[in-house]
């Protein structure tokens, strides 16, 4: 059975853990890759869009990075318990026109034994920002650095 560590219960390092591993997942931008954190039958809410499976989770990601841009997030855990973790997080990006934009949003996630995230349901809302305004800068090809401000430094 496949798995990915840290595993449930969390404890707040694990969950810690968790949350900036899937944060480097998602600023890869490879929809395979991000995809196997789930649970082959995930099922997500994200904004109005539903989502299940593996399968629908690539289509997904793979239509979300079309249109975004550049894209790089930060994630903050907010609380956690045994088997789930709440995340806020924010990300940059921008569409083909050049506009930027960042995303704020909350995220609720629960894991089955194994690590593998079951369940995720995401609010998101958009807000247009001028280039000068941006906050992430790190190289695309990496995950953000250590030493690059997170959320609460940056009064996100």
């Amino acid at each position: 059975m496949e798995s990915k560590p840290p595993l449930p219960p969390f404890t707040r390092d694990t969950a810690v853990a968790k949350v900036r591993g899937a944060e480097d997942g998602w600023n890869t931008r490879d929809p395979e890759r991000v995809a196997l954190a789930y649970t082959p039958d995930s099922r997500w809410r994200n904004r109005s869009e539903f989502v299940e499976g593996r399968a629908a989770i690539v289509a997904f990601l793979t239509r979300k990075w079309a249109k975004e841009l550049d894209y790089r997030l930060i994630k903050e855990m907010w609380t956690f318990d045994d088997d789930r973790i709440a995340v806020r997080f924010a990300y940059e990006w921008h569409d083909q026109d050049g506009a930027w934009f960042r995303s704020y949003g909350n995220e609720n996630w629960q894991f089955d034994e194994h690590g593998l995230m079951a369940r995720r349901h995401a609010s998101i809302n958009d807000v247009a920002i001028a280039e000068g305004d941006r906050l992430f800068h790190w190289a695309l090809d990496g995950p953000r650095p250590l030493d690059h401000p997170g959320l609460s430094d940056l009064d996100l």
